[in-house]
């Protein structure tokens, strides 16, 4: 007998793709079949990255196939090309093709250089060049590190994290005395989360002794120096900088001009029927895990009701949760309409860097976190948070 389920396809099997097979196996499994196509073979938990280079945790990966599997979905190696959406059919590198009754796009987004010279985080690798420049500035063959938040940063807080795991590592090791700077077109610090997580990364920040230079966009590290749009310069031995992101080209699908798929709040690309998009790949100003997993909810949900599925579509209403890392304690973020709390505890659970409904129990699961059985803390002010904490009272992470 032949399945008379929507068949879905997912480009991309990265935090949007999983979460987008885990919300569709929970919510419709018997309205849909999911198969996704990627070319990778393993899936990589990279917001860790930020603290391998100091030996504090280490990048997580896991066969890419076996956690596909777990979700409920199928795995096709490939690479999507373009969509052609009047014959219902994606395009893959060499010339297959594939088609679908649904097609999620989850592709995500390319790293470029954001500012010339500088060393460019990527979060993808062991950074050997960050590693480097950590073994010169303990040595204090530098005098002067800067981080610089580039213009085009989507989302800025693996650079914070940065700039204070090298102060608490340099500390550790004899070599306070090296400057370090953070060089942001913010107004404040981490002003995504609003004030109130501002100001309890500013005093961090001055704790730490890490100087921080606000509305200032660095465009490029030469002779020494940094030099930011409107003509100034700081001095500078060296300057490590986030990319900024590229979305793959895509034949048949209208994108911006930086490859940026437009999507409704349901996730439908405007203008092609029964196609979706989520993650990074999305148009929309702050790109991270969370981000994608609430999109890919809001997509299943839209893709489960289509395909017959007693649940109602909810649309996308992003909630902000940033999990930093600072070398003393563990910072839980979190911001909704207007609202932030900042505290040392969990404001979520499990306690992941990538918050997904149904993605952070799974990967909790599928690669070994541990999580404790401590319920997550809930609403607690900001007043009792990080501002108020002393680092000696802070437990190492």
């Amino acid at each position: 007998m032949s399945d008379s389920r929507m068949d879905v396809v997912v480009a991309g099997a990265g935090v949007a793709g999983l979460e987008t097979a885990l919300a569709l196996s929970a919510v419709a499994s018997e309205y849909v079949t999911v198969e996704l196509i990627a070319p990778e073979q393993e899936f990589t938990y990279r917001p860790l990255a930020v603290a391998e280079p100091f030996g504090l945790s280490r990048v997580l990966r896991a066969p890419l196939e076996q956690l596909v599997h777990a979700a409920g979905a199928s795995l096709r190696r490939g690479a999507v090309t373009g969509v052609d959406v009047a014959r219902k059919r994606v395009a893959l590198e060499g010339g297959e093709e594939r088609g679908y009754d649904s097609l999620v796009l989850a592709l995500g987004a390319q790293a470029r250089e954001s500012v010339s010279g500088a060393v460019t985080f990527l979060g993808t690798a062991h950074e050997p060049e960050f590693v480097t420049l950590l073994e010169q500035a303990s040595s204090q063959r530098l005098a002067r590190l800067v981080f610089a938040v580039p213009a085009t940063a989507t989302w800025p807080l693996p650079l914070y994290e940065l700039a204070l795991l090298t102060r608490a590592h340099l500390k550790a090791r004899g070599s306070d005395d090296v400057e370090l700077l953070l060089v942001t077109p913010e107004a404040r610090p981490l002003a995504l989360f609003g004030p109130s997580a501002s100001d309890a990364i500013e005093k961090l920040l001055v704790d730490a002794g890490i100087r921080v230079e606000t509305m200032s966009v660095p465009q490029c590290w030469e002779s020494g120096r940094l030099l930011l749009a409107g003509g100034d310069a700081i001095p500078a031995d060296a300057v490590v900088a986030l990319p900024m992101l590229q979305g793959p080209a895509l034949a048949g699908v209208p994108q911006d001009p930086d490859g940026f798929v437009e999507v409704d709040e349901l996730g439908r690309v405007t203008t092609l029927q029964d196609v979706y998009a989520a993650g990074d790949l999305v148009q929309l100003p702050i790109k991270q895990g969370g981000i994608a997993s609430q999109q890919a909810d809001a997509v299943a949900s839209a893709i489960a009701a289509h395909a017959g599925a007693p649940v109602q579509p909810v649309p996308f209403s992003p909630v902000l949760r940033g999990l930093l890392l600072t070398g003393f304690a563990q910072g839980f973020l979190r911001a909704e309409q207007g609202t932030s709390i900042v505290d040392t505890h969990a404001l979520w659970w499990p306690p992941a860097k990538i918050v997904g409904r149904y993605l952070a129990p799974f990967l909790a699961e599928q690669l070994g976190f541990e999580t404790g059985d401590r319920p997550p803390a809930e609403g607690v002010p900001v007043e009792v948070a990080l501002d108020t904490l002393d680092h000696d009272s802070w437990s190492p992470v």
